[in-house]
């Protein structure tokens, strides 16, 4: 019973670890050649075979739900970690932002993927809101009480604003999504 008990975990452990190389193989493969990607090249990618994925996601609605997921969890958990290990609150919120412009590359393909399912996708964008407007609003809150951009900067506004900035980024290869949101972030700087 002891020795069950403690496989048991490490089976979990070890499924959530090659659910998230899933996913994250999965997200790779969906910026670099669409939502319609051959599940058999996310299953090369993932180094695991077509039925693995099958297993986890039995349809490609169930893998774009769970790839939107784990893309917001990862952006969610990135702001306090980058706010612990950065040297500024600036530092930590470029950083953030580069994850969250990777983030809209992806779900911006993930959201016309999804349109055939408005309910689902109006669920998604509640979570993604609910998720990362707080985790924003704490990284601008810490830059601005470090006085390294200007107060008040409303976090949704700001989202919303950078994800403008990347319609069209990943059909339009002479468009930099970044370097655009570059120049908006130094009109954050106090003058």
């Amino acid at each position: 019973m002891a020795g069950s008990g403690a496989s048991s975990p490490r089976k979990r452990s070890d499924a959530r670890r090659n659910e998230a190389n899933l996913l994250s193989a999965a997200a790779a493969s969906f910026v670099d050649a669409g939502v319609d990607v051959p599940v058999r090249d996310i299953a090369a990618r993932a180094g695991v075979g077509v039925g693995t994925i099958y297993r986890h996601f039995p349809t490609r609605a169930d893998l774009l739900v769970a790839v939107y997921r784990h893309q917001v969890e990862a952006c969610a958990e990135a702001g306090p970690t980058l706010l612990d290990q950065k040297t500024s609150p600036l530092a930590a919120l470029a950083d953030w932002i580069d994850l969250f412009i990777d983030f809209l590359v992806t779900k911006h393909g993930l959201a016309g993927a999804m349109q055939s399912d408005a309910a689902a996708f109006g669920t998604l964008h509640a979570y993604f809101l609910d998720r990362l407007v707080p985790v924003c609003a704490q990284l601008l809150g810490a830059a601005a009480s470090a006085g390294e951009i200007v107060p008040d900067v409303d976090a949704y506004g700001f989202m919303r604003a950078i994800g403008n900035l990347c319609i069209g980024a990943e059909s339009d290869p002479n468009y930099d999504a970044r370097r655009m949101v570059g120049l908006m972030m130094a009109g954050l700087r106090p003058q």
